[in-house]
């Protein structure tokens, strides 16, 4: 087994059975079920909405070698600068690029799960230039040195009392101060960086080809402070986030925030389409937007999978997922956990070192069920381990496993070839550990039904 599998398991068994973590969990996302209910009610026809996001994606997925160049040269038009990067590194080094060229030793970030793909904040400390997480979440999460918990809500782990702690611990506030309060303080804290920092990165939500434009959608207004004040703005976006035409946010936006956070629309809306232009009065001087790989494409040629990327990060099946509510966030040790992370973690980091992911899915559907984009999930997350079988990334010991399995159950013989004694024994030989060792293992009777059956014919005869 994988070392990222082995890990994997062990965190899963501590988080399962951390009640507090549980509580903290189910009282969150009870919240969110709540407030998205709401949301998704103000819409006319749910369905036929979601099944035209589902058409869209798929138009862009399947000609993202033309929408990708339009946005470019529509971008360029009005003097933005387009990067491409093939991968992490590649994205580090065009990005440490830029701010050396700038002189640059502060940077303010605005929530971005790609910048955490790449690992940016860390690589930014590695050569030594300060990057601030602007997002009250993030900023939080960033105090614990924690990665984020959640594609939408990275501090979603925490609760009131567990940040009003943390705040005090680390600025001198009140033990008890009120979640108010706690933001307040995070104000005073940040409104100075957004003046002062030398660079502002964000991420992006959608990509608009037709005006090459970036929007971004958020709740705290971050995001606008952290691309307008700083010389120099930097968006790292993954190529997948695309769409046609301007008109299709009046789509996506709304969809994106009912199944995200229950709202209508989010309460900052912004659409950037390059630097400052001479008759304006704010805005960056330079502004870059980083194309991002990193094994995309990978996804792409996969022609039954690459519906995974029509994800728009609305996080709704992670709120959904029964493995994701007892298991938890930084379990899955990447940057998109839960069902769409599972499903297309191991194409953008490898299948031979994440395929496990797919198989922690109970595949009750509810990911699917919720998805506005209709991804088919649990679907993809069965074509993973299809393919994990067919390329042989499951170890000679799970192939050899599996296969005397199958051949127990095609025949009837086989499966009563050996006894309960020996079946039992096996059973806690070899999977004690991954079942857990706050359970019990099944108890194999020492007669199969079968068995049983045969003999009572047999003595009913007699």
């Amino acid at each position: 087994m994988m070392k990222t599998a082995e890990e994997f398991l062990e965190k899963a068994d501590e988080k399962a059975f951390d009640l507090p973590h549980r509580k903290t969990i189910n009282f969150n996302i009870g919240k969110y079920n709540t407030a998205v209910e709401r949301g998704l009610s103000k819409f006319e026809n749910l369905e036929a909405s979601k099944k035209k996001a589902h058409v869209v994606k798929w138009r862009v997925m399947e000609n993202l070698d033309k929408f990708l160049p339009e946005f470019e040269s529509n971008f360029q038009r009005r003097g933005g600068k387009v990067i491409w990067a093939n991968d992490a590194e590649e994205a580090q080094r065009e990005i440490l690029n830029i701010i050396k060229r700038n002189n640059g030793k502060t940077v303010i970030k605005s929530k971005s799960m790609t910048t955490e793909e790449i690992h940016l904040n860390d690589f930014l400390e590695s050569n030594q230039i300060e990057s601030l997480e602007s997002d009250l979440g993030e900023y939080i999460v960033q105090l614990l040195g924690q990665a984020p918990y959640h594609i939408v809500t990275p501090a979603m782990h925490l609760s009131a009392v567990d940040i009003a702690k943390l705040f005090h611990d680390k600025f001198g506030t009140p033990i008890d101060a009120t979640p108010p309060q706690l933001v307040q303080k995070a104000r005073e804290l940040l409104r100075d960086k957004y003046l002062n920092a030398d660079i502002g990165i964000s991420g992006g939500n959608f990509l608009i080809a037709d005006t090459g434009s970036i929007a971004i959608t958020e709740n705290e207004g971050n995001a606008r402070l952290s691309t307008t004040f700083p010389k120099i703005h930097i968006a790292i976006v993954g190529i997948e986030k695309i769409i046609p035409s301007m008109a299709d946010l009046d789509l996506f936006w709304p969809l994106l925030a009912s199944h995200g956070t229950g709202q209508n629309l989010t309460v900052y809306n912004t659409i950037l389409s390059g630097p400052r232009q001479p008759n304006e009065t704010d805005g960056p001087e330079e502004m870059y937007v980083i194309l991002l790989d990193n094994g995309r494409t990978n996804l792409l040629a996969q022609k039954d999978q690459r519906q995974g990327l029509y994800c728009i990060r609305c996080g709704a099946c992670l709120n959904a997922c029964p493995v994701y509510k007892n298991i938890g966030g930084h379990t899955y040790n990447t940057t998109y956990s839960g069902p769409i992370g599972s499903v297309i973690t191991p194409h953008l980091k490898g299948m031979e070192e994440f395929k496990h992911l797919s198989y922690a899915s109970s595949l009750c559907g509810k990911c699917s069920e919720v998805c506005p984009v209709k991804i088919d999930i649990h679907k993809m997350l069965l074509l993973n381990r299809r393919d994990a079988a067919a390329t042989h990334e499951n170890g000679k010991v799970e192939e050899m496993g599996w296969g005397m399995f199958n051949r127990m159950m095609q025949k009837r013989k086989w499966m009563d070839f050996f006894g309960g004694k020996f079946k039992n024994f096996m059973l806690k030989k070899f999977f004690k550990k991954s079942w857990g060792k706050y359970r019990e293992m099944p108890k194999v009777a020492d007669k199969s039904f079968a068995k049983q059956w045969e003999e009572l014919k047999k003595s009913k005869e007699s």
